[in-house]
């Protein structure tokens, strides 16, 4: 959640009660403390970034808005710098050399990248944090290289525009039924060509990387990584992963497909282990990067949630996985069927709790279930709420001249899964001292393996507290049967 002045704090009054899977389907997982020291180890800092031979001239700064929208710039001088030389790389081999790019990186646990038809390249630092070496990242970049190139941008800007314009003038020529018609084939003739342009980006950004003397075959294998994340991330949730069934109207082939593409374009560059990896240079530029939650907008630790500089913390019932956002805290339990949504508005202390519940900001409330009163000295007022196949139990606790909102949803709201609820929002409490000193916040840190060095063994230095086994190999690129070779450095979650 994002940390704002309680004062400076405001947010819509109008909400809806609706809170379903999709809220929860990017992001990192919960991570925990488990008080093991881990060694650190130290590689060669990566080469300074070379000048370019014509350098480009003064470009406009990012755009703040839009950056600040995926969480702000985060700054690491390590990964910025050798990132900048990867690029330049990268730029002089590319299909359009008089190009000028830059690349930021973004401050956001998601792993995602994305690029602006000027040239401005975004990655976070949870997609670095996947990445394995060099080749792996410069992939990354040069699929955003290969979308400027082929002006994607304003193709499908175009393509949306022509799109919508046929389904206006269908709705208003031919009857609603033949409109609505209209509009779906649209809508899934869009998907389609994103998918295409997704397709068309990594073939060129496969070449480009060839190209730069790097490994061809490193689009697969990060691709690969990623959808392991993907498919952990869905079984923590307790969802069946849906990577090899695509909705139609995904924006993006199904990772599968993609790997598929990758494989064949590389093998038509090079057979494998030719290209360089830079494996070593890579991991020394993002040694001790920052992981997970922005420490400014709490941590979440499993099923706890911590806040130091708003200084609150709770408790969720046990079986959710929670996830931190700019915007809220979500979280997720028994496959979707049960969810939480914490915030905060700013309420005058002239409005009373039971009052501003029943003001009309939620849908569906039942007003003879209000009940207020204090939990952990904090004014609460609770209630529950409906709507179309959702239950709600809903509460308002009044922190200084702040109201956080909790609202659970379920398919089915018993007694007993009610009481857990309770229970979760009787948690919600101002930190002591105790917990506000033994915050720390979690990093990437490099081990070399030992002889006698397993998977077990190190993955239990991490501070992940579910399927911390599965979580190191998915970090590290590792198959299911792949074993640790000695002398060679992994990535461990540590605080």
């Amino acid at each position: 959640m994002q940390v704002r002045h309680p004062k400076l704090y405001r947010r819509s009054a109008k909400a809806a009660i609706t809170l379903a899977l999709p809220l929860l389907l990017s992001g990192c997982l919960g991570i925990g403390a488990d008080g093991n020291r881990v060694m650190e180890v130290a590689l060669p800092q990566p080469a300074p970034a070379p000048k370019p031979v014509n350098p480009p001239k003064p470009r406009p700064a990012v755009d703040q808005k839009m950056v600040a929208a995926f969480g702000g710039i985060y700054d690491w001088r390590p990964a910025q710098d050798y990132l900048d030389s990867v690029l330049v790389t990268l730029s002089r081999v590319g299909p359009n050399p008089s190009q000028p790019y830059r690349i930021t990186i973004l401050n956001s646990p998601v792993v995602n990248a994305f690029a602006l038809p000027s040239g401005d390249l975004f990655v976070t630092r949870g997609l670095l944090a996947l990445a394995n070496d060099t080749s792996e990242i410069g992939a990354v970049m040069a699929h955003e290289i290969g979308h400027v190139t082929a002006h994607h941008a304003a193709q499908r800007e175009e393509f949306e525009k022509r799109s919508e314009l046929i389904t206006k003038a269908t709705s208003i020529i031919e009857n609603h039924e033949k409109g609505k018609v209209v509009a779906q084939r649209s809508e899934e003739a869009l998907a389609s060509f994103s998918r295409q342009q997704e397709l068309e980006a990594d073939k060129i950004g496969i070449n480009v990387i060839g190209r730069a003397g790097y490994d061809p075959y490193a689009a697969a294998r990060f691709l690969t990584s990623l959808q392991n994340s993907t498919s952990l991330r869905a079984a923590l949730v307790g969802k069946k992963s849906s990577n090899n069934h695509p909705d139609i109207m995904a924006t993006h082939p199904s990772t599968p497909e993609r790997i598929d593409t990758a494989i064949r374009e590389a093998r038509g560059i090079a057979a494998p282990g030719i290209g360089k990896r830079d494996r070593t240079a890579y991991l020394a530029a993002i040694n001790g990067m920052e992981f997970g939650d922005d420490p400014a907008e709490g941590f979440v630790r499993g099923n706890k949630f911590i806040h130091p500089k708003l200084d609150f913390g709770f408790t969720a019932p046990d079986n959710f996985v929670l996830e931190n956002s700019p915007k809220a805290l979500l979280g997720i339990a028994n496959g979707g069927r049960a969810a939480v949504r914490l915030d905060s508005v700013h309420l005058p202390f002239d409005t009373s709790l039971k009052s501003y519940l029943s003001s009309g900001w939620l849908d569906g409330l039942h007003p003879a279930s209000i009940r207020d009163g204090t939990s952990n000295g904090l004014p609460v007022a609770t209630a529950t709420a409906s709507g179309g196949q959702w239950s709600f139990r809903v509460a308002a606790i009044r922190f200084g001249t702040d109201v956080y909102r909790m609202i659970f949803a379920t398919r089915d709201l018993t007694p007993a899964q009610d009481n857990e609820f309770l229970t979760s929002i009787a948690s919600f409490h101002r930190l002591t001292n105790d917990e506000t000193g033994n915050i720390r916040h979690p990093h990437i840190v490099l081990v070399t393996a030992q002889t006698g060095d397993t998977v077990a063994s190190l993955a239990a230095r991490m501070v992940v507290q579910d399927r911390p086994q599965d979580y190191f190999r998915m970090l590290n690129g590792l198959g299911s049967q792949e074993s640790l070779q000695p002398g060679t450095a992994y990535k461990l979650i540590a605080d």
